[in-house]
């Protein structure tokens, strides 16, 4: 009996490698987004994951190794490029804003419309209803969709935002550290939402600094260190201690441990 064959990813970088004239921003870092899975990519400050979304979203172009979409080598011109293939990028500094109601941040810059040239205008009613239906398929059960969106939660908003991405099509998702700020309680609303979206087929890439909440949520993670990656691990093959041990340095940790002993 022949073994079935894995779905090819969604998205997959091998080698990838990004240089900013002598700094040495990626070298070497390959990944898997494969479609119900989530990805998380780990690691402090200056490990280079913000050069990792800019890639993956189309924002900037890799110098070295290859991305290919769905098998397919690609190398994006822009992140409409990115967006066209179905790869959704949600900053931690969110694109919105805060004075417009949750509808209107909901379809921002892709409003429906109605009625004939020249008297065409927005269809108000009709992202009201899909705005809460939307949302509500999410899990996500708003008092009211027209209140400010500046008046949600960080973590209303980000889910807000994850449910939009969902809504337009996106099949691979880049969350860029979505848990940051908040606390721990919205940081589980946040990563519900973010299993919702894997549940519903997406292929998710959650970039955090956080191994607790990668570990709770992730089926693969990939570790990066000053640019290089350092790890690259299936959850069934890692301990949430070990990943903890690991980003936060490994041995290198234990090196600092001995030379700060007592002697």
């Amino acid at each position: 009996m022949t073994a079935t064959a894995r779905p090819t990813p969604l998205v997959e970088l091998t080698g990838i490698s990004k240089h900013y004239g002598n700094i040495r921003a990626l070298e070497g870092v390959s990944l898997e987004v494969r479609a119900g899975e989530i990805t998380c990519v780990l690691g402090d400050n200056g490990a280079g994951k913000s050069t990792l979304i800019k890639i993956i979203s189309g924002l900037h172009q890799h110098d070295g190794g290859s991305l290919r979409i769905e098998g397919e080598e690609t190398r994006f011109a822009s992140p409409r490029e990115a967006l066209d293939r179905g790869i959704a990028t949600v900053y931690q500094d969110l694109a919105v804003v805060p004075l417009m109601p949750v509808w209107r941040n909901f379809f921002l810059g892709s409003e429906p419309r109605k009625g004939v040239a020249p008297f065409r205008r927005m269809d108000v009613d009709l992202m009201r209803r899909t705005t809460h239906a939307e949302l509500l398929r999410m899990g996500i059960d708003l008092r009211d969709v027209d209140q400010p969106i500046g008046t949600l939660s960080g973590g209303e908003r980000q889910c807000v935002a994850i449910a939009r991405a969902v809504h337009f099509g996106a099949r691979a998702l880049v969350l860029d550290e979505p848990t940051a700020a908040l606390g721990v309680k919205q940081s589980g609303v946040v990563l519900k939402y973010v299993a919702a979206a894997r549940d519903q087929g997406l292929g998710v890439v959650l970039i955090t600094h956080n191994p607790h909440h990668a570990h709770l949520v992730g089926d693969r993670f990939v570790l990066l260190k000053r640019g290089t990656m350092v790890g690259n691990h299936r959850r069934e093959d890692i301990t949430l201690d070990e990943l903890t041990r690991q980003m936060a340095g490994g041995n290198d940790l234990d090196d600092l441990r001995h030379e700060l002993e007592r002697r």
